[in-house]
């Protein structure tokens, strides 16, 4: 587990709103900031790497859903799109949306296996879940993720696609990192 963190230096841009004079950085204002976990060069590495996540909800009943996901992480917050791929049901009515608009906290796993378990990592972030409204942050969380992922930039991303924003509460990491 990591406490109490300050910002890396290519996230402290800050950007006064519309708020009544709170500073906001990213999406976030900076006391919330200063709250969110450390994340070390050699995770962010891992981060900016893996290809894939498992996002874990809670349905209405508390019992758990899992799902493989594509992710970005900008400095702040982890992202998620819901995309083109095939999908058994509407996106309106995927479970993971579904939970986390009941129950908005999640766990997002983020791992490597290797036959040499002196290789073995993973990085597992608890925090809050929601769909992400406002529209700049939604752009840039699409551009994120085209950035991250050559497909979704071969139209398997709509530029209004749901976006999940997972702000981190807790971040444990183990292994090779």
């Amino acid at each position: 587990m990591y406490g109490p963190r300050e910002l890396p230096p290519s996230f402290l841009t800050t950007q006064k709103r519309e708020t009544g004079g709170i500073e906001w950085i990213g999406h976030l204002t900076r006391a919330m900031a200063n709250r969110l976990p450390l994340i070390s060069p050699g995770i962010r590495a891992k981060l900016e790497t893996a290809r894939v996540a498992r996002l874990a909800t809670l349905d209405a009943e508390r019992r758990p859903h899992m799902v493989p996901i594509c992710f970005a992480y900008d400095g702040s917050a982890f992202y998620s799109a819901i995309d083109r791929k095939p999908k058994r049901v509407a996106p309106s009515r995927l479970a993971r949306l579904k939970n986390i608009k009941e129950t908005p906290q999640v766990a997002l796993l983020v791992d490597q296996y290797d036959e040499d378990w002196t290789r073995l990592w993973y990085v597992l972030v608890r925090g809050e879940a929601q769909l992400v409204a406002a529209s700049a942050e939604h752009r840039r969380a699409i551009q994120c993720l085209r950035a991250k992922y050559p497909q979704y930039d071969a139209d398997m991303l709509a530029d209004d696609a749901p976006v999940l924003r997972i702000t981190p509460v807790h971040i444990t990491a183990w292994g090779k990192i």
